[in-house]
């Protein structure tokens, strides 16, 4: 079951998304649902001149939107009204708000449908490639931002599954029995992992979220017998992205196909790290990294 702020971050996700499509698409109403036990439950709606779509949930195969959900592709029609390759379930909906021309788009995570982005105009118009692509941008990126909470949460549920970690937090270092070997390395793994799913988002609120979670990481990784040194060293969020990569073996190459950057953009990082950090070798950057807090 979804905690309470995972449900309010999804749907402020959701809100973010339909007032993005309005705005790339100008289509004049836009709405969408998040996937809620096999139905696309509208949840948030931007331009409706009424009340019309209020309280719709769309199930797979009814309507336009439950076509698209079946058939996990986007689905237009310029006639709402006289569509006939979809069922008029939801009439009451959508011509109660005056649509004609309606875009329904899928939000795919993981093979499966997440959610539904609508576009809908009154006036009847041909949905055309120009329309098309940026409603599909719209939904990747509301993919996105859902796949990196569904990492979030199950990372989170994995530390606190773990021997000794329940109940440990970002703000209570060093009171955890040490990891063994095994666990403090896949904590790293997910540390360098998220830092590599958060380089590719914009989201504040969804960076914030991610940086929380690499911060508990941080603290949970740490040995008893070894506190943090005092350090005045700051590095750069790539420096970071890039150290935390070279930290699990990442050569230059990889870490360049990881986090979209140049191989030479990839040492530069690297070498300005090393330097704030007074290390001749990455893996003397990463000691000296570990030890001073910077990475887990």
């Amino acid at each position: 079951m979804l905690t309470q702020d995972r449900t309010d971050s999804e749907a402020s996700a959701l809100t973010g998304a339909v007032r993005e499509l309005a705005r790339r698409t100008h289509f004049p109403v836009s709405f969408g649902g998040l996937v809620s036990d096999g139905n696309a439950r509208i949840g948030a709606i931007y331009g409706s001149r009424t009340r019309s779509l209020d309280g719709l949930s769309v199930q797979v195969m009814r309507g336009l939107g439950g076509r698209a959900m079946a058939e996990l592709r986007p689905r237009a029609t310029p006639d709402y009204g006289a569509a006939r390759h979809i069922t008029h379930d939801y009439d009451r909906h959508i011509l109660g708000e005056g649509i004609s021309t309606l875009l329904a788009v899928p939000v795919i995570v993981g093979g499966r449908v997440r959610g539904l982005l609508y576009g809908g105009a009154w006036a009847s118009t041909n949905v055309d490639e120009v329309v098309m692509k940026p409603a599909f941008q719209v939904a990747d990126a509301l993919a996105t931002e859902l796949r990196v909470r569904d990492e979030v949460e199950r990372r989170l549920s994995a530390l606190d599954a773990g021997p000794g970690l329940t109940g440990v937090s970002a703000t209570s270092p060093a009171q955890h029995p040490s990891l063994p070997a095994a666990h403090r390395e896949e904590l790293r793994e997910s540390y360098a992992e998220l830092r590599t799913i958060a380089s590719t988002i914009t989201d504040p609120s969804v960076r914030a979220r991610l940086e929380q979670v690499e911060q508990r990481l941080a603290v949970l990784s740490g040995d008893d017998d070894a506190q943090h040194q005092a350090s005045t060293v700051t590095l750069s969020p790539r420096e970071t992205d890039v150290l935390a990569c070279a930290a699990i073996g990442a050569t230059n190459a990889q870490i360049a196909a990881q986090l979209s950057l140049r191989e030479g953009t990839v040492k530069a990082y690297l070498s300005s790290a090393m330097s704030k950090l007074d290390a001749s070798t990455r893996h003397a950057a990463v000691t000296k990294a570990r030890r001073s807090g910077l990475l887990p």
